[in-house]
């Protein structure tokens, strides 16, 4: 497996210090990334992910110290370690400083060779293995994402043709058979189609979990949710309690999802003979909905329970299925810009409550001429690029896709529908993404227009473009674009 350098940040005002640093820990598979000022760091922190930094103290300026206050701050760089050197005394409150801003470790000069080293191994292999590691994790994912895929369709010839046997059979017996089959197959689709959410919540970042943003009503969703599962249960009682006309925008499919795990689950894991109790609210800023029950879950499941096939506690149910439901309820829930939060005690039961910030309109983002803005994404899966347009357009862009090189240049061309903001991967068939940033830059026309490049290798995407690693995370981009359509004017 080919691996990305480590990079470690050495930062010091003074040429020779950072010559000598990098002297001593120069090694394979290291690339050290060199900085004279806090400024200079922090540009370097934006475009490199870092597995360790050496900050200099006493600096002109911005100070060692307020420079790792600032990395502490920032999402992207707030898990840096820091390693402080100075070359002064080694004053209590002054390393009580350093390590409440945020270091891991001082070193004082004169510095010792081998101590320096040693320390610096320590976050190599650190970060290496925990590269390593994700990368495996990845592939798993990737493969579960594929062989569900893959698997969809063969499945779903079963299942139609049982359907048609089962109007043509007449023998009971037969017929019985028929229909363990064709339940076996809806509880294997289900499966499968909770393989390919796993793959989407690791992989793309939660794209897809909101496909749509239409006008939802909370108790319509609950009633249409309890009829679908009429006949799923006969312990329980289900009492509905709450208001009419609690409404947001959301994907009424997924909501219902949502809904449907959460409340199942209710039902599968309560007290025999209890009621299980679901209410709707709704305030100026959020609606929730909220589903209790008189089981309980063991302490030590909670903090662990909407982990991704998650070991489970003794159930009544003959299967368990594959342990992704709470997972997908909580991706669900946060793709809407929500949350999905539980409590149990034995004196109280078990109550989840799911929160959704409430949206009566889109907020559309317009230059001062109510045009609205327009985002071009280029991207070669066809799933990307359909949950990306649809992202877009939920907030209020007019988004265009290409599916490679050739056809983003053709977009980029078309004068009429010529876009404020384009979103490149930069692997591409046809034409990779560095050749079409290229084109761009070569044209007067299209040399202003801001570029986001979304790759997995952010060290090689151009210099100019602002890198939005991935797997992407739809906030951070949709927050990115934002902050590139306020900052440039409308073309």
């Amino acid at each position: 497996m080919s691996m990305e350098p480590v990079k470690f940040l050495l930062v010091d005002d003074i040429e020779e210090n950072l010559v000598a640093l990098e002297a001593l820990l120069r090694r394979e598979g290291l690339e050290l990334l060199k900085a004279r000022s806090g400024m200079e760091a922090l540009e370097l922190l934006l475009a490199h992910d870092v597995a360790l930094a050496f900050l200099d103290v006493q600096m002109p300026g911005m100070d060692g110290f307020e420079l790792a206050e600032l990395m502490r701050g920032t999402e992207r760089t707030k898990h840096v370690p820091i390693i402080f050197i100075t070359a002064g005394n080694r004053d209590p409150l002054r390393v009580f400083k350093g390590y409440e801003s945020g270091a891991v470790d001082f070193l004082y000069k004169p510095i010792e060779p081998h101590v320096l080293r040693g320390k610096a191994d320590v976050f190599f292999e650190l970060y290496r293995q925990r590269k390593e590691y994700a990368h495996t994790l990845r592939l798993n994912e990737l493969f579960m994402g594929i062989l569900g895929h893959d698997l969809r369709n063969p499945l779903g010839a079963l299942v139609t043709g049982s359907q048609l046997l089962e109007s043509q059979l007449t023998d009971e017996k037969q017929l019985r058979t028929l229909r363990r089959m064709r339940s076996a197959g809806r509880r294997m689709t289900e499966m499968i189609e909770q393989l390919l959410d796993l793959t989407r919540g690791r992989l793309a970042g939660g794209l897809g979990f909101a496909r749509s943003r239409r006008r939802v009503e909370l108790q319509a969703l609950v009633e249409r949710t309890i009829e679908e599962l009429h006949g799923l249960d006969t312990e329980h009682r289900i009492v509905v309690e709450g208001v009419e006309n609690c409404v947001t925008m959301g994907d009424p499919d997924r909501l219902l999802q949502l809904f449907s795990n959460i409340i199942a689950n209710a039902l599968y894991h309560g007290e025999k003979g209890s009621p299980v109790r679901v209410r709707t609210e709704c305030t100026e800023r959020e609606v929730c909905l909220s589903v209790h029950n008189h089981g309980v879950i063991p302490p030590e499941l909670l903090p662990t329970l909407f982990d991704p096939f998650r070991k489970r506690g003794p159930t009544r149910t003959k299967s368990q299925g594959l342990g992704l439901g709470l997972f997908i309820s909580q991706q669900i829930a946060m793709a809407h810009g929500g949350a999905v939060e539980v409590a149990s005690t034995p004196e109280t039961g078990t109550l989840f409550s799911v929160r959704i910030p409430r949206r009566i309109k889109d907020d559309r983002p317009h230059d001062g001429d109510d045009r609205a803005r327009t985002v071009l994404v280029v991207d070669d899966d066809q799933d990307t690029r359909e949950s990306l347009q649809e992202a877009f357009e939920e907030e209020g862009y007019t988004a265009v896709t290409a599916c490679d090189g050739r056809e983003a240049l053709e977009r980029l061309a078309d004068r009429e529908r010529r876009p404020d903001v384009v979103v490149l991967d930069l692997v591409l068939p046809i034409l990779d993404g560095t050749r079409v940033y290229a084109a761009m830059q070569a044209d007067p026309l299209l040399s202003n227009i801001p570029v986001i490049a979304s790759t997995a290798s952010p060290a090689g995407a151009p210099s100019g473009v602002v890198v939005v690693p991935k797997p992407l995370k739809l906030e951070r981009l949709l927050a990115t674009v934002a902050g590139l359509c306020a900052a440039e004017p409308a073309s």
